[in-house]
């Protein structure tokens, strides 16, 4: 049978806990640096778990952590570690403990929980897919005819933001939780804070893709995000030049500025139901690092 308990001492399970994150970070490409810097960042939202030792017949067999916290204005669970040792994985611990995972947050007045899985779904194969961190490093760059990238300038700057933060707020709407003059007040926020100088901006690249002289979307690249990692906030074509092949050639202009900029991995999120970009991501290498799944909790 296995039983479930609030350790007071947390010291084995975070050694542990780190231990295996690292590993995580290691295997998905990250830098080494970039895994330190992450392993600190995940340091400091741990100080709020509570962590409890999964036992059977008085043996532990792993650990499970849990936090409520507020997400778009509505009490959240999330599931920071679920791990049962190899020898003891397939007997049913793994249910138990995420069983009593959502019966906490639900206690805690919780309305939906959340998880960020490395690797295999687990017991968490029913929730909801939300979204996949995606990650590739790169030696040299991909060589894919068809587009070319330059800076913005400042006259099509304008428009390109507007566009930027209506897909924003759409998708903060559809996410639920807010209403639209909320979502329009973070996304001004956000962006304020990711853009503080517009096109010169510290670390950014803004990009427009060009094919034939004309052009065909744009890209939106943050230096350094991490040590030695670009994150790509978009990479889009345009949607009236779609369906021509050129989101793989987007890619690697993509891949050229980060390397230019002198990163060595350019790392990107897919949100839910983008299955084109997560088959075009997986077609040019782009690693699943992550996934964040979720499902509504029932009071």
């Amino acid at each position: 049978m296995t039983k479930i308990e609030v350790l007071t001492d947390r010291a084995r399970w975070q050694h542990a806990c780190e231990r295996r994150r690292v590993g995580h970070y290691a295997a998905a490409g990250y830098p080494a640096a970039a895994v330190d810097r992450l392993l600190d960042e995940e340091r400091g939202r741990m100080a709020d778990w509570t962590v409890a030792e999964i036992t059977a017949a008085g043996d532990c067999v792993g650990f499970v952590a849990v936090a409520v916290r507020e997400d778009n204005g509505a009490p959240t669970g999330l599931v920071g570690d679920l791990w049962v040792s190899p020898e003891h994985a397939g007997a049913g611990h793994e249910r138990a403990a995420r069983d009593w995972a959502e019966e906490f947050c639900r206690a805690a007045g919780a309305v939906r929980i959340a998880v960020r899985i490395f690797g295999g779904t687990g017991p968490f194969a029913d929730y909801g897919l939300r979204s996949q961190g995606r990650i590739r490093t790169l030696t040299e760059p991909a060589v894919v005819p068809g587009v070319t990238a330059r800076r913005m300038t400042p006259d099509e700057y304008p428009h390109w933001l507007a566009t930027e933060q209506e897909g924003y707020v759409a998708g903060l709407l559809r996410a639920g939780g807010l209403r639209e003059v909320e979502a329009r007040a973070k996304s001004d926020a956000d962006y304020g804070r990711l853009l503080p100088d517009g096109l010169n901006t510290a670390n950014t690249s803004i990009l427009v893709l060009e094919h034939e002289g004309r052009p065909v979307g744009s890209g939106w690249l943050r230096h350094d995000h991490l040590p030695g990692v670009t994150y790509g906030y978009g990479v889009r074509i345009d949607p009236g030049a779609r369906g021509r092949g050129l989101g793989r050639a987007a890619i690697a202009a993509g891949e050229a500025a980060t390397l230019a900029a002198g990163d060595a991995a350019l790392t990107f999120t897919v949100w839910e139901g983008n299955t084109v970009a997560m088959n075009l991501y997986t077609a040019a290498g782009y690693r699943v690092a992550h996934e964040y799944r979720s499902k509504d909790l029932a009071h």
